[in-house]
């Protein structure tokens, strides 16, 4: 006889339910710990050190540095649950720097939070979690999961500003049935009010506001540590294809920058296109920068084609609003988005991530990785 699921929907009482969660020390993840202990959940805490971080990113509001393990280890010890710590150094050089420093050479402008959640956490962390025999993986990310049957989706979060569905899109159909987010109901002033309440070091603590490995938002500073001969001056053209200034590598620019580009013209210019093999940069006025079609690569579908008939939602950055558009899905996990109304500043290697709208909010279909 079928016992009533738990409030993580699995078909055991909490105290019955080994749960893993994926404790960065920030506020977020230290709550969703303390949820399921009260709950009566048997919880085992695992906080990833992904990098050798320097005095300027302990100092700086990011997770994952020492001072973050350091937290995660005194809210362990006070909701007295175990906590581990994995060295993933390695990993995360591999999986998520070693891509950011080559995307940005080609001329792209990359997601690390994207390769992070797919490569280290959902996958390695995910692995961990098995082999500790956990019935699921818990993290602090604000989405909504909802499953009927034996499938289970992705849905935005009800706190739209905090909503972190846009960095998920390339999570498996696998790991969604494995993965629980508990935030996805609550609006971020309610998970600090029970962070508060459990009297946890971290209720007040400041949100990550950088890429964790990047201090200070000076990505310029990483590709010089690590590629420091990618600095070559170049051509800067306009739209007619006549030189009109030079740059000081294309890795200083994104597309729809307006500002660094130090060439003047009678009307505002605008980085239009980055071309690494040639290592020029375009620019032009501002109108020249809507586009309506984009070219996407290595999608990752989260529902079936079916799906994708009618006119859905897409999401071209992560700040970004959703635009309406129709998906043509190709050959070899490419895709073709055609946008409704034209829409500035869209730069290849950020993600292009599908939403469709029912009677439960706004569903992930998937996404994938602009390319042109």
């Amino acid at each position: 006889m079928n016992k009533e699921l738990n409030s993580i929907g699995i078909n055991k009482k909490a105290s019955d339910t080994k749960v893993v969660v994926a404790m960065s020390g920030g506020v977020d993840s230290s709550t969703v710990a303390g949820m399921m202990k009260k709950e009566g959940f048997k919880v085992i805490g695992i906080t990833l050190k992904l990098y050798d971080d320097g005095k300027e990113v302990a100092a700086s509001k990011q997770c994952c540095s020492g001072q973050d393990i350091m937290d995660a280890k005194r809210v362990a010890n006070k909701l007295d649950i175990e906590h581990k710590i994995l060295y993933y150094q390695n990993k995360f050089k591999q999986g998520v720097i070693n891509n950011f420093v080559e995307s940005y050479l080609k001329g792209e402008t990359p997601i690390p939070c994207v390769q992070c959640n797919q490569t280290v956490k959902f996958k390695d962390l995910l692995e961990v979690s098995k082999d500790l025999k956990a019935d699921a993986l818990i993290t602090g990310h604000y989405v909504k999961s909802i499953t009927s049957g034996n499938q289970t989706n992705m849905y935005r979060a009800i706190d739209e500003n905090r909503d972190q569905s846009y960095f998920l899109f390339n999570t498996t159909r696998e790991q969604l049935n494995y993965l629980r987010f508990p935030l996805g109901g609550l609006l971020k002033d309610e998970t600090r009010e029970i962070a508060k309440k459990l009297n946890l070091n971290v209720a007040d603590k400041p949100d990550s506001q950088d890429i964790c490995f990047v201090p200070n938002g000076d990505y310029t500073s990483v590709i010089q540590k690590f590629r420091p001969d990618s600095f070559k001056k170049g051509n800067i053209k306009n739209l007619e294809g006549k030189i009109i200034g030079v740059h000081d590598g294309i890795i200083n620019f994104t597309i729809g920058q307006r500002k660094g580009i130090k060439v003047s013209d009678k009307e505002a210019l605008y980085v239009l296109n980055i071309d690494s093999n040639k290592n020029e940069i375009t620019v032009g006025p501002k109108e020249k920068l809507g586009k309506k079609n984009i070219f996407l690569k290595n999608t990752n579908l989260l529902t079936d084609e079916g799906e994708f008939h009618n006119d859905i939602y897409v999401k071209v950055r992560s700040t970004g609003k959703l635009l309406k558009a129709k998906i043509e899905l190709k050959s070899n996990r490419t895709a073709e988005v055609k946008l409704h109304l034209p829409e500035d500043g869209i730069s290849p290697g950020q993600a292009c991530v599908f939403y469709d709208k029912d009677n439960m909010g706004y569903k992930v279909l998937g996404g994938g990785w602009i390319s042109s």
